[in-house]
């Protein structure tokens, strides 16, 4: 997949892999705190940055091949999905794969890896904004230490 270049003045564009993980909810954060053990998940400024989604539901149906029976119906499990970006570093990436693996409750855990590119702003650009929160009220979602 060719990524594209993304010149221009306002935001610096960076090649990387996006890692998606399915997971049951209760599991979501040993994940990020495994995966936190091998990487800073740093995001410009900030670090930890993970997304998680609100629960959905993954099935399978095992086919008995694995650790686990076969089974003759489709299960239905409540999971989310966690996100994160990492660097271009082979070797980086694969020491945070091994993390989820050993830590995810799964014999055979989903987890999607794909070439992709973030945007980092630029520091000091736009800080006049007035769509930032720091030039408005604060909403509940702001942190404390940033009002």
């Amino acid at each position: 997949m060719t990524l594209p270049k993304l010149d221009n003045d306002r935001f610096v564009p960076e090649r990387g892999l996006r890692i998606i993980v399915q997971v049951p909810d209760s599991h979501a954060q040993r994940i990020v705190d495994a995966v936190l053990a091998e990487d800073a998940l740093k995001y410009g400024d900030y670090d930890s940055v993970t997304y998680r989604t609100a629960p959905g539901t993954q099935q399978f149906r095992s086919l008995g091949s694995g650790r686990n029976a076969a089974t003759e119906k489709v299960v239905e499990v409540p999971c989310v999905e966690l996100s994160f970006f990492i660097g271009d570093d082979e070797a980086n990436a694969v020491r945070v794969l091994k993390a989820i693996y050993a830590s995810h409750p799964y014999e055979e855990p989903v987890v999607l890896v794909g070439p992709c590119l973030r945007t980092l702003h630029i520091r000091g650009l736009d800080e006049d904004n007035p769509n930032r929160f720091w030039n408005s009220d604060a909403e509940d979602w702001v942190p404390e230490e940033h009002r």
